[in-house]
């Protein structure tokens, strides 16, 4: 990161943006002391930081921001998904202090930033961002999913850790993953053609259960609701088990 700032110039970059534990991507927590050391880089060259929490904002990882379970010091964060729990299309952002001293100054000096479109502020995704938050606080459901995800994670490590299929288990809160490896000890992958995490998906269906095959490599991935429950975890481990024990006697 350093060598890119320095080769790019801190002056022709806006923002660095990140999510606080990569999703899409294959649900990858951060190493120890990354996001310390980014930040590090980007305030000592005064470059902005955003932190995209359209997945993690709202109690994903049982605090109420991704960036408060990572110690993140974002100037904007992104927000989207957990804000109506996807009942009603909502978007937003949150600015800093700094951020907003910007544009409160340049608002008055230059006037209005013409930033907008048609269905901006609309009454109806307002309304299910309101409801949808009073229910997140008087469900309880961000500390479910610190208490539920921990048992969660544990649970899938107690099960996978010693598959011969399973290369890895990973997550933080209400997020988890699993990686499938073809020989674990050397670090092998699956031909992609093979298309294990989607055999694996396709059986857990099969259980009721639905995991999602991640894109990139054999992966399957769960993000399930805050108001999960131990024994409906203990449901999900089960089937899974059953799962990936079928795909891997086909293999």
């Amino acid at each position: 990161l350093k060598k890119m700032i320095s080769d790019e110039g801190a002056e022709t970059i806006a923002a660095f943006i990140g999510e606080p534990i990569l999703g899409t991507g294959g649900i990858i927590p951060p190493p120890k002391g990354y996001w310390e050391a980014v930040q590090k880089v980007l305030e000592d060259n005064d470059i902005m930081f955003i932190v995209d929490e359209v997945v993690t904002g709202f109690g994903r990882l049982g605090t109420m921001f991704g960036s408060e379970y990572y110690n993140l010091r974002p100037d904007i964060i992104t927000i989207a998904k957990g804000l109506t729990s996807a009942y009603a299309p909502l978007s937003g952002s949150i600015f800093s202090n700094k951020v907003w001293k910007v544009l409160e100054q340049g608002t008055d000096e230059l006037g209005p930033i013409g930033h907008g479109w048609t269905y901006s502020a609309h009454p109806i995704g307002a309304a299910a961002g309101v409801a949808n938050l009073e229910l997140v606080d008087k469900m309880n459901l961000v500390s479910n999913a610190k208490e539920v995800g921990k048992y969660f994670l544990d649970e899938l490590k107690n099960a996978f850790d010693p598959h011969p299929l399973v290369g890895e288990v990973r997550g933080d809160g209400m997020l988890a993953s699993l990686e499938f490896l073809e020989n674990k000890e050397s670090l092998k992958f699956f031909d992609p053609a093979k298309k294990i995490g989607m055999k694996v998906s396709a059986n857990l269906l099969k259980e009721g259960v639905i995991g999602r095959a991640m894109p990139h490599g054999d992966i399957l991935g769960f993000a399930p609701p805050l108001c999960l429950s131990k024994s409906e975890v203990d449901i999900i481990v089960s089937s899974l088990k059953k799962s990936v024990d079928k795909v891997h006697s086909e293999i």
